[in-house]
């Protein structure tokens, strides 16, 4: 019965042509407004501002950059476009977790300081008071309630968290994202991360670009007139500090992904280490299953789609592989 119910949540997740919808209306705020804003400024000045300045348009060399970037460019306006549309996941109302399918081992539990080094976990009471989140073994535990979202009176299933914005549960949550009014979660992860690709890849070129425009003209190699303006000046202020932000936000994710994380779950990780230290006991994130397996987990199975903004996610979002599974699959029978 147990299974059944959560095959029938897993259909309900995976409909609708395998998105994930909500009932959130969307609105485009001043924050989506100053990034679209943003993007069409960068293109601008890398086209108009240093490429027509500095190559010409009709050359050969600044017709291919302003193609290559112009592509660019279209590909971030397009993530971006359908990481704010695109609802993260949603918890299926019919959602029951079943505590005795033998394929879902592992399930977050709160209140819990970690997994010892034998494999058993510590209840005591100092970490029931702590109210930290960690991971158990079912079957091993001594206790410990499901997760229960009193907001939408529903269970949460493992890495799932109720967003204050959205107003709902949200499966595998890592944030909500002001910049585009949406929780970044399970069904949207990939295309927010492809998104910041095609971003940081934009703002390095341009930056080039610019910079070596700016080379040219300090060393009066340009033969066309071009000269430094105002408007380059502007632009070179806001672009290095953008190509840094954009690029740190990036290299966050990419450490998300190669350990199967999400931001929630690095800082619940973070305390639950400290406390299961200080318990002597060790805490491993449950979900590493190695580098490339993880960067399968969130960005499909196929390599050449892992640029593409397609939802080629692995899973419902209602269960995950953990490295339990790993442990047990290669243990001798």
């Amino acid at each position: 019965m147990g299974r059944d119910r959560e095959h029938a949540a897993t259909a309900e997740a995976g409909g609708r042509g395998g998105r994930l919808e909500l009932n959130r209306p969307r609105y485009v705020t001043l924050p989506i407004i100053l990034v679209l804003a943003l993007i069409g400024y960068v293109y601008y000045m890398t086209i108009f501002g240093v490429i027509e300045d500095w190559l010409g348009l009709r050359t050969a060399l600044g017709l291919g950059n302003a193609a290559i970037f112009t592509a660019l460019a279209i590909m971030c306006l397009t993530t971006y476009a359908i990481a704010v549309i695109r609802d993260a996941g949603h918890v299926p109302s019919s959602f029951m977790p079943d505590i005795e399918d033998p394929q879902v081992v592992v399930h977050e539990i709160k209140r819990k300081i970690g997994i010892r080094a034998s494999g058993t976990a510590d209840s005591g009471n100092n970490s029931a008071r702590d109210g930290d989140r960690s991971w158990e073994l079912l079957g091993e535990s001594q206790g410990g309630d499901l997760r229960y979202c009193q907001k939408c009176s529903h269970y949460k299933p493992p890495r799932a968290h109720h967003c204050r914005v959205c107003k709902t549960c949200v499966l595998r949550m890592d944030h909500h994202c002001v910049w585009i009014n949406n929780c970044v979660g399970h069904a949207n992860y990939k295309v927010f991360f492809v998104f910041m690709l095609y971003a940081v890849t934009a703002c390095i070129h341009s930056l080039a670009l610019f910079l070596w425009f700016v080379y040219d003209v300090l060393k009066g190699q340009i033969h066309s007139g071009g000269s430094l303006k105002t408007s380059h000046i502007i632009y070179g202020v806001l672009l290095f500090p953008l190509t840094l932000a954009v690029s740190i936000l990036l290299g966050w994710h990419i450490y998300l992904v190669a350990h199967n994380k999400t931001t929630i779950e690095h800082y619940e990780g973070v305390r639950a280490m400290w406390l299961a230290k200080k318990s002597g006991n060790v805490y491993a994130h449950p979900y590493d299953l190695g580098i490339y397996e993880n960067f399968i987990m969130v960005l499909g199975s196929n390599i050449l789609c892992w640029i593409c903004p397609t939802s080629s996610r692995s899973g419902s979002g209602l269960q995950f592989p953990s490295s339990y599974h790993s442990r047990l699959d290669t243990m001798p029978r």
